[in-house]
């Protein structure tokens, strides 16, 4: 009978438990519908609604994601698939200032608002009057913005905000993937142009970002800095640059960029393989992934360990599934009753746990897209 070690963590008035390596029982769906509607709920900043459309997909309509097969998708859908996220994404474009190239207001971030064109992209591709051009069109306005108005350095990364050139771990998982899938639906020397864009800003990012450790600083450039290698800017870079990798990998250019999916894979490797040498017994990474001052922290321990688990169904390395195993027993145990994760960050301080009574819209969503990534795994067990 599998031994059960019990290890207690004092996080503020939070108790954690430890959990199996080597086995772990699937969240609930009744659970993981409470944190679905949750997350719906409280996502009102651009990048957390990009990252619940995202989650949503993932979750909902696994085929249409980019993890769920060939790109790019049906020209046609079934009545009622992808009906959340078609909504929501037309909501946003409806409500578009039409003066404006981002497609909703990033409060001061450059990338955040790209985070939602990749629903934008498939309602457009998706939608059943084929002589509205209006999501193809604010789609456009939002490339146009990170390609040829957003400001850069001097070698060509992308600055996350709008007043100065500063670079954010959080970028990668915000635009890159949104070019990527752009170019993946445009095709041709066109669409693989934009794939290779998307790749070389996940590569300038790294080449920012990156230190020895093998972490990735949170902020760098402009007027202040986060050194720290802060978990959820890790989990950003490394999710962001998966979902770069499995949109060329299922794209027709494939073929042509073997060598970028290789770095990718190195690359991500590299976030997953420091993050989890930090694990603490009962499966959490610390806020601060390397400091034991930090501490404990469910989201971005929850987005990892999804990174995780795509990365091993992609490429068949299992080294890691067994922090990954903890984390999301760790992450199970964190979810009350109500369906709201415990022991998040302040996705807004970077660096002080989530007050008494509130919650982060982003680790509900990780929730979410830990539970897609799980499933799919297993899937292939």
């Amino acid at each position: 009978m599998l031994q059960r070690a019990v290890y207690t963590l004092l996080v503020g008035c939070a108790v954690v438990f430890a959990a199996p390596t080597d086995t772990v029982a699937s969240i609930s769906d009744a659970t993981i519908s409470k944190v679905k509607a949750n997350a719906v709920k409280i996502s009102t900043h651009s990048w957390e609604i990009g990252t619940a459309l995202e989650a949503l997909t993932e979750l909902e309509w696994p085929s249409l994601s980019v993890f769920g097969g060939s790109l790019p998708p049906p020209v046609k859908l079934s009545s009622g698939t992808a009906s959340d996220v078609i909504q929501w994404a037309t909501k946003i474009v409806k409500a578009k200032n039409p003066d404006s190239l981002p497609l909703i207001d990033g409060d001061g971030a450059v990338g955040d608002p790209a985070s939602i064109g990749t629903a934008v992209l498939l309602t457009n591709w998706t939608r059943t009057d084929r002589s509205d051009h209006e999501f193809s069109t604010a789609a456009g306005h939002q490339l146009t913005y990170l390609l040829d108005k957003a400001p850069r350095t001097s070698d060509g990364a992308i600055s996350h905000r709008s007043e100065q050139v500063q670079l954010w771990a959080d970028f990668v998982y915000m635009a890159p993937p949104f070019i990527a899938y752009f170019g993946a639906l445009k095709g041709g020397s066109g669409g693989l142009s934009l794939l290779k864009i998307a790749y070389q800003q996940c590569k300038l990012y790294r080449k920012y970002l990156r230190d020895s450790s093998g972490l990735w600083k949170h902020i760098v450039l402009g007027s202040w800095q986060d050194n720290h290698h802060w978990g959820t800017g890790n989990a950003w870079a490394a999710a962001g640059m998966m979902r770069v990798l499995e949109t060329i990998h299922h794209s027709k250019l494939a073929s042509q960029m073997q060598s970028e999916q290789n770095d990718l894979k190195s690359w991500i490797n590299e976030i997953v393989s420091a993050s989890w040498k930090h694990q603490h017994t009962n499966g959490t990474l610390f806020n601060y992934i390397d400091e034991s001052s930090s501490f404990a922290d469910s989201s971005s321990t929850a987005l990892l360990a999804a990174t995780t688990y795509r990365l091993a169904s992609l490429t068949g390395d299992t080294s890691h599934i067994s922090a990954a195993n903890k984390a999301y027993s760790l992450i199970k145990s964190s979810i009350d009753s109500n369906g709201w994760l415990r022991n998040t960050v302040d996705p807004e301080t970077f660096n002080t746990p989530s007050k008494a009574g509130s919650h982060s819209p982003e680790g509900q969503s990780f929730v979410l897209l830990l539970q897609s990534a799980y499933r799919d795994y297993k899937a292939k067990q």
